[in-house]
């Protein structure tokens, strides 16, 4: 067992939760969450999309209310239970500790402070009422109020959000936030304002600075509410920032890059405005200074007109432009010619549909000013084990090398590892680059080259996916094989013993319905490879690789299954 904070976007009610009736009415929850946040811990077990609540669905049902009404929800305290623990044993425990602990932020703060001047450290604190260690260490936070902070906040005069944001505001800032609030003609930041007041207009976190941290002389304020940290000072971070900026600027400028242009208070990078230029193209380094402090650094760029500007003087330089021509239509003339000649050019495309395919194929891949399409990113949401079996299964590989041979048809020699990226051109370069390449592809290689990259930009977890499943007739024991990944991450007991029963037969599966999980996962093993004299099943794959995907319990829950149940009767006549 282990106490965490959660996202509340991570979280969600499991299937066995024992409370199926008279959960959605959470008035009675609904004030105190608001003011102090969830204090009693839910228990929660982890599953493959994040976490699922066994119990505490009320104070979930609760929070997911503030949420969608627009309020701030801290991650929830949970504790994580790990397989075998009983659960309603430390929901007891849990619910006799917590009756001890007071509901008012200022009343747990004297409880927990009492406890810390007696020597107990935060983790007994936490453990003495079942509760976080970040949850004391919020409380301890409000030792650094005044006095009459705490009063107008018991008075109910401030609410709690105020109320922890001044608990990073320094004693002098206290006192002026005080004054505001006291004059009647003068309006008080509160909530999330007070934070954007307190740090001088833009909070900027720690993790923006380039410079070593031992460097700044001004105060790290952390921020337990949101577990993140920041610099109390902005003009201190930027004054260190920018001594780095500085020196990163001259290193480009001695490596040849014909100038290095800081773009300071900007929050958006735009592309489109800018066109992609080597060094030896006159290409430049734009460093982007966010208001936030983050700085990013973007290598080889130019603004459109100094780049056509560029483009004139070369070919002047080569004789192929004589100076200054003026051009012999307006831009309004030339607005109407372009829409003229586009609706007679897209009229005639209808009677022409193996062009169409040529053209839209290269739209897929360089994109346009109407067009953009994405690779599936394949994100195994920061879990390393799913990240390394996607790397290595059967399927990913023969992906890879089909991505290679297309990228050997359409004559791409880099390394990228998608086809949907830029070539080394502007967008206005590659569309008509590969629009040109594609025609002069045969119709065989031309749906060769769509099928991949309808396949690079398929999203996953969808019902398009259940569907093509079924139509292509996909039998997943071509590209994959039972592994450790996937027996780790299979945690719910019946559904384990049912592929128990299916591997091993009835009679094992009955004997071994109160081992532990992990001795049937283990068992289930040693059947599918033939130990111990066992008769190993052939081909056998769960009934989560069938498609559509079936589950070994009449419980709901698993998307993919829902998703198609819902999808399933448009597709009646094609399956």
């Amino acid at each position: 067992m282990k106490l965490e904070h959660i996202e509340l976007k991570n979280l969600k009610i499991s299937p066995v939760n024992v409370r199926k009736h008279g959960g959605d009415d959470v008035s009675d929850l609904l004030p105190s969450i608001r003011n102090i946040g969830v204090i009693q811990s839910l228990l929660v077990r982890p599953n493959c999309e994040g976490y699922e609540v066994i119990a505490g669905g009320r104070r979930l049902r609760t929070c997911q209310l503030i949420a969608e009404e627009g309020g701030d929800v801290e991650p929830l305290p949970c504790i994580i239970l790990e397989e075998d623990e009983d659960a309603k044993a430390i929901e007891a425990s849990l619910a006799e500790n917590i009756a001890r602990l007071p509901m008012d932020e200022i009343d747990q703060y004297e409880a927990f402070a009492m406890l810390k001047k007696q020597g107990l450290i935060i983790e007994d604190i936490a453990a003495h009422f079942g509760v976080t260690e970040l949850l004391v260490s919020k409380r301890l936070a409000i030792a650094n109020l005044h006095m009459p902070i705490l009063n107008a906040y018991r008075k109910d005069e401030i609410n709690a959000q105020t109320l922890r944001a001044l608990t990073m505001a320094s004693k002098a800032q206290q006192k002026a936030w005080l004054k505001l609030f006291r004059d009647p003609k003068e309006s008080e930041p509160t909530g999330r304002w007070l934070k954007a007041w307190l740090f001088g207009g833009k909070e900027i976190p720690v993790s923006h600075a380039l410079f070593p941290l031992e460097n700044y002389n001004g105060k790290i304020i952390t921020d337990l509410f949101e577990e993140g940290q920041f610099f109390d000072d902005v003009g201190k971070f930027w004054t260190l920032q920018m001594q780095v900026v500085g020196e990163r600027q001259q290193r480009y400028l001695e490596d040849g890059w014909s100038d290095v242009v800081i773009l300071e208070n900007s929050n958006y990078w735009i592309n489109y405005e800018r066109e992609k230029r080597s060094k030896k193209e006159g290409g430049k380094v734009f460093i982007r200074c966010g208001s936030d402090g983050e700085v990013e650094f973007y290598e080889g760029w130019l603004e459109e007109k100094e780049a056509r500007h560029l483009d004139h003087a070369a070919a002047k330089e080569d004789g192929e432009v004589k100076a200054n021509p003026k051009p012999e239509l307006t831009k309004a003339a030339i607005r109407y010619l372009e829409l003229h000649r586009h609706n007679a050019v897209r009229v005639e495309l209808l009677k022409a549909p193996q062009i169409a395919l040529r053209l839209m194929v290269s739209h897929v891949i360089a994109g346009s000013d109407l067009w953009e399409v994405k690779p599936e990113p394949q994100r195994a949401g920061g879990n390393e084990a799913i990240a390394q079996s996607i790397e290595a299964s059967k399927a990913q590989k023969a992906f890879a090398k089909e991505r290679d041979a297309i990228k050997k048809l359409m004559g791409f020699e880099d390394e990228r590892e998608s086809l949907m990226k830029n070539h080394g051109f502007s967008r206005a370069q590659e569309l008509p680059s590969l629009f040109a390449r594609t025609l002069q592809l045969n119709d065989k290689e031309i749906m060769r080259v769509l099928a991949f990259a309808m396949g690079e930009t398929l999203a996953s977890g969808t019902p398009i996916i259940e569907g093509l499943g079924q139509i292509l007739s996909v039998g997943m024991a071509n590209w994959w094989e039972p592994e450790d990944t996937f027996f780790d991450l299979l945690r719910d007991k019946p559904a384990i013993n049912a592929i128990l029963g299916e591997v091993a037969g009835k009679r094992i599966a009955k004997d071994g319905v109160t081992k532990t999980a992990k001795l049937q996962k283990d068992t289930i093993k040693a059947f599918l490879k033939g130990r111990n004299g066992s008769e190993k099943p052939e081909g056998w794959h769960p009934r989560y690789m069938r498609f559509p995907m079936q589950g070994y319990t009449k419980r709901k829950g698993l998307p993919p299954m829902d998703q198609w149940a819902a999808v399933k009767k448009l597709f009646e006549k094609v399956l």
